[in-house]
């Protein structure tokens, strides 16, 4: 069971959204006029993506994105993957890490910043999200939930959230939905502001652990598809066992002397 105050939406909540995203507004319209401007350039459909979503107290609606894939991508991919993370203690790194054709390009950018989701404002200002909070999870994700686990869910999904900021790529599922539901406990106005001033350095180290990985992943992709690097690798491997074996030998033959 929830703790007595753990279910809904503070007064203050609602206010601090609207009042952040007025005063951000100046900054915003023009930054989400480029980034469409920009999608529709490098990739034809639809500049905006709805997927339906799962929220406050298990409610579904429709969830704005900027489209950062191509149109009709393959979406049982991702769901493999999500629930592959679900059943591990795998950290929960983005699928994009380890590069993902259905990408559209500059795709990969918009996803590990997080600018894609800047329609979300418009969930915010509808009521449907919170600037902070949960993030919200697909029908399967929510289907797939165990009871206790859904006391996530008892406040408006955000934007940004206690999980963003605590690690997220570099945590479990489990962890993810503690960190969730500690945030639902603990909401509080200063919990929130403290949430929202720490999201962009957050978002740079994900930038940069996403850049780390996908130098990784590209580099692993070199060796195994050139062949002088697998036979080098071959090569080297077969040194030291050699060399390994050697000094077996010779470390048995001075015993016997011994």
């Amino acid at each position: 069971m929830s703790p007595d105050g753990s279910v809904g939406v503070p007064f203050w909540k609602r206010v601090l959204d609207v009042v952040c995203i007025l005063l951000a507004l100046p900054l915003l319209v023009p930054l989400m006029l480029l980034i469409a401007l920009v999608v529709k350039f490098v990739s034809g459909g639809p500049v905006l993506f709805r997927q339906e979503r799962i929220g406050y107290l298990g409610r579904s609606f429709v969830c704005l994105k900027f489209r950062t894939m191509a149109v009709g991508a393959d979406t049982a991919i991702h769901q493999k993957y999500a629930s592959g993370l679900m059943d591990s203690s795998q950290p929960m790194m983005k699928m994009d890490s380890h590069g993902d054709a259905r990408l559209i390009p500059l795709g990969l950018l918009l996803r590990t910043s997080g600018l894609d989701e800047l329609p979300q404002i418009f969930n915010v200002l509808h009521g449907q999200m919170s600037l902070v909070g949960p993030r919200p999870c697909l029908r399967y994700e929510y289907d797939r939930y165990l009871p206790w686990q859904r006391e996530r869910f008892n406040t408006l999904p955000g934007l940004t959230g206690l999980w963003q900021v605590s690690g997220k790529n570099r945590t479990t599922f489990d962890e993810m939905i503690r960190l969730d539901i500690h945030y639902v406990r603990s909401k509080s106005l200063w919990l929130d502001l403290n949430i929202i001033f720490r999201t962009v350095p957050a978002l740079i180290v994900q930038l940069l652990d996403t850049r780390r990985e996908r130098k990784c992943a590209l580099a692993t992709r070199e060796v195994v598809s050139d062949p002088l690097a697998r036979k080098q690798q071959s090569t080297l491997f077969a040194d030291d066992l050699s060399e390994s074996l050697s000094n077996q030998l010779v470390k048995s033959s001075m015993e016997e002397r011994k």
